[in-house]
This record gives structure tokens, C-alpha cells and sequence, in this order.
């Protein structure tokens, strides 16, 4: 489970910003969105809101980005496009088997060199006191080398820094370096990252295609999502053979004017999507035909929310609100605050103010603002705002303090400019003043 991200100097993060999802344990509103990570607690969804190209996106490729490295998987570390700085630092705060760990690196974009990896298990005792016992320690930039494994430390001098450690070396000789591998690949795996302006369908595909029981909780999903359908299915070859001689093979073309579903029609696995059909009124239809970009939209997060909820996984969107209903937005982000959900986590970036609801959905500690100025761009939760200095109650009408810009994070466009210039009128009244 994440605990905690920190970031510096990466992409728009050119300060050290730390993103935590861990619970304010003097708050008993809300338990069951909550649930135990080691010895402390942390909860189960967050979403961040914000202006325009304020980070949230940035935040989101962050999170695909540390999957990425963590899995040996090809990709680039950028710095911030402004600063003077070409070393990028990440720093994750996780839970494997309830135990608590922490993963730094430095990453030089200048050499593409891993001049900083440092592997920490956390311990707490009884009062919550906290310690770290470092595992294993590779600084170029003070040059210090240590680790639990002596042969290890000699190693370090001698492995290559254009990857991590655990990716350069053969762990298989190295019983502590083979032990960081693991859990640092396990808590990588449990990650999803998707973007709903381009989510892909193949999961959900797969997923109808694997078993009658698979099959059966996506097309519950999709109908309770109160979308008029009686049934959702996939064919099997010669159902959709059937479906495609009375449909029409004219019929049968994706529209390539919908924009936002380049992913979902890729015509390499074209075909493979019209075997999905919606059921209206007795009759079959392919969905990827017939249905709006928003319930295929939905057909496709289902196979990644079902997913998460069975395995425990950390599902990261986003844009969760795109071409989503607010109140099936509210429903999915209910579902991992559920209390019969135990393990899995959501993490999404959204535009609905509706959604800053501490009065029936959130935990302050679980609503994230994200804002940029013309110096920097910044992270912070709601739970940073107090009952007594800022009059942020759990009761208040967050809303209403948002709009009037008392919780920061909000935009001050001024479009009538535009205006002006677009109809070619005088910004001047006929009183000689600006308007």
C-alpha cells in the first residue's frame, strides 16, 4: 500500500512536495476510510483538484514514472524545464506484508546516472516513535557505500549507475539486495495508471474473455451503473459471426471523429472490441458502435476498479470525472471507501467540485488541492486547513469556501478580454473609462 510520495525537481515539482496518504488518526470521522498499513493507517482514496495545468497530470505520469523505474521498465526521468538543477529525487513511503519500508533515488538527467539509492525498513513502537534501519545505502554524490550485505557493499563500487542496483546486479547472489528487489517489484505491480482522455479497453476484454465469473461482475458493473442496459457481454466467435451478418459489416466502423477514443478503437484490437455488446430492449449492439464515449468509457474502468477491489491494488487516474455522471463518479470512489474494502487504494485527479464533500464522502486528509504560481507549483491537503484558524470543519460547506478562493487552488480567468478582441469592440465605455 503507499504510505507516501515525495518529489523534487521533477517535471513541474521544482520544490520538494510530498503527496501522503496517511490518515489523522485524532479524526474518527469516517473509519472505514481508513484501513492499517504496518502500524499506522492510511486512507483509501484521495483525489486532487485544482486549476489547469497546476500538476495534476504531472502528478499522475510521477506515479507511472516510479512504476516504471522500479520495474526495469525504459523511461526518462525529467527534471523541471526552469530550474538550474539536473537532479531529480523521488522518494516512496510503502507497505509490503505490513511492514513498512521507504526507496529514495537521485537521478542525474545530465549523465542518466542513479547517483543516490537508499532502502529503508520503518519501525515504530508502541508510542508511534519512529525509526529507520537502513538496508542498503549507494551515494555517489558523498560517496558512501553501505548495506547489510558486506559483498554487497563491495559490489557498489563496481556496478554500473545507468540503472538501479537491483536491476544492474544478479540479486540471486545477494540475499538482502534479493529481498529489496522483491518487495520493491511486489509494491510496483500493484500499480495501475490510466488516463480516462485515453483509456484503453483491452483489460476489460480480456477480463469477459477469462471466465463466466470475471464475465459476470463486469456486466453487473456496467448495468448498475444505471445506463438503460439490460446486459453486457462478450461473444464468442460464433455469436458475434451471427451478430455481425445481421448488424452489417457497413455498420460495423468505429466513428473516428470521437477524439477521446483513440485507444479504445485501435484497430489492432478492433475486432477483438466488437465482440463487446450492449443489450437495449432485447437487442444486441456493439458497444464500441452504438454506445456513448462515456459508457464505453466506463466499460473500460470497470475491469481496473474490479480488479483493485479483488487484489488490493493502487489504482491511479487520471481526470476520474471525464465524461462520467458526478454521482457514478461518487459511486466508484465510494467503493474503495467501502469498509468491506481492505487493501485497495484510489488516487485520481478530478474537476468536479461537488466531490469536496467532507460531510458524506471524504476524510479532510483525503482531498488534495493542486497550485501553481509563477514561482512554483505546490501540493497540499485539506487537512492542512484547521477548525479554529481557518474555520475548515468537516460540516463546513467546502464548496462555497472554495469558490470564493479561501481554500486556494482556483483559477482567475479573465476570457471577456478575448472577447473584445474577437468582436473587435472598444474596451473603452462611452464614460471613457475601462470597463
Amino acid at each position: 500500500m503507499l504510505i507516501s510520495l515525495s518529489i523534487d525537481n521533477c517535471l513541474v515539482f521544482d520544490t520538494e512536495t510530498e503527496f501522503s496518504l496517511q490518515a489523522n488518526m485524532q479524526s474518527r470521522r469516517f473509519a472505514q476510510n481508513i484501513v492499517p498499513a504496518g502500524k499506522i493507517h492510511v486512507v483509501k482514496s484521495a483525489i486532487v483538484i485544482g486549476p489547469n495545468n497546476s500538476g495534476k497530470t504531472n502528478l499522475v505520469m510521477i506515479f507511472k514514472t516510479l512504476k516504471n523505474v522500479l520495474l526495469n521498465t525504459p523511461v526518462i526521468l525529467k527534471e523541471n524545464l526552469f530550474s538550474t538543477k539536473t537532479i531529480c529525487s523521488l522518494s516512496v513511503t510503502f507497505s509490503v506484508d505490513d511492514h513498512e519500508y521507504v526507496y529514495a533515488i537521485k537521478h542525474d538527467t545530465a549523465t542518466s546516472e542513479y547517483v543516490y539509492e537508499r532502502f529503508s525498513q520503518v519501525l515504530r513502537d508502541k508510542y508511534g516513535n519512529r525509526k529507520e534501519v537502513v538496508w542498503l545505502l549507494r551515494d555517489g554524490i558523498e560517496n558512501k557505500n553501505e548495506s547489510k550485505d558486506r559483498k554487497l557493499t563491495e559490489m557498489m563500487e563496481l556496478a554500473s549507475k545507468r540503472n538501479l542496483l537491483m536491476h544492474a546486479l544478479d540479486t540471486s547472489r545477494f540475499p538482502t539486495l534479493d529481498t529489496i528487489k522483491r518487495l520493491l517489484t511486489t509494491f510496483a505491480s500493484s500499480i495501475d495508471v490510466i488516463d480516462m482522455n485515453n483509456i484503453p479497453l483491452e483489460k476489460t476484454v480480456e477480463m469477459m474473455k477469462a471466465n463466466p465469473e470475471k464475465r459476470q461482475k463486469i456486466a453487473d458493473f456496467v448495468k448498475n451503473a444505471d445506463l438503460f442496459l439490460q446486459d453486457y457481454k462478450y461473444l464468442n466467435d460464433d455469436e458475434f459471426r451471427t451478430l455481425y451478418n445481421n448488424y452489417g459489416a457497413q455498420n460495423m466502423q468505429p466513428d473516428k471523429n470521437r477524439v477521446q477514443e483513440v485507444s479504445i478503437r485501435r484497430n489492432e484490437t478492433f475486432i477483438d472490441k466488437l465482440h463487446l455488446v450492449s443489450v437495449y430492449k432485447g437487442i444486441q449492439v456493439p458497444s464500441i458502435i452504438f454506445d456513448s464515449t462515456g459508457t464505453k468509457k466506463l466499460a473500460a474502468l470497470a475491469s481496473y476498479v474490479l480488479d483493485a477491489l479483488e487484489q488490493g491494488r493502487i489504482l491511479v487516474i487520471d481526470e476520474l470525472d471525464n465524461s462520467l455522471h458526478f454521482k457514478l463518479t461518487r459511486e466508484i470512489i465510494a467503493m474503495f471507501n467501502n469498509e468491506m474494502n481492505q487493501r485497495a487504494q484510489l488516487i485520481a485527479t478530478v474537476h468536479d467540485v461537488s466531490l469536496l464533500d467532507c460531510r458524506t464522502l471524504f476524510r479532510k486528509e483525503q482531498i488534495w488541492f493542486s497550485h501553481k504560481d509563477s514561482e512554483h507549483a505546490y501540493l497540499y491537503s485539506l487537512g492542512e486547513f484547521s477548525a479554529g484558524e481557518d474555520g475548515i470543519r468537516e460540516t463546513t460547506d467546502l464548496i462555497e469556501k472554495y469558490k470564493r478562493g479561501l481554500l486556494g487552488a482556483l483559477p482567475k480567468p479573465d476570457l471577456f478580454n478575448s472577447l473584445y478582441d474577437a468582436c473587435n469592440i472598444s474596451r473603452t465605455s462611452t464614460s471613457g473609462k475601462e470597463d
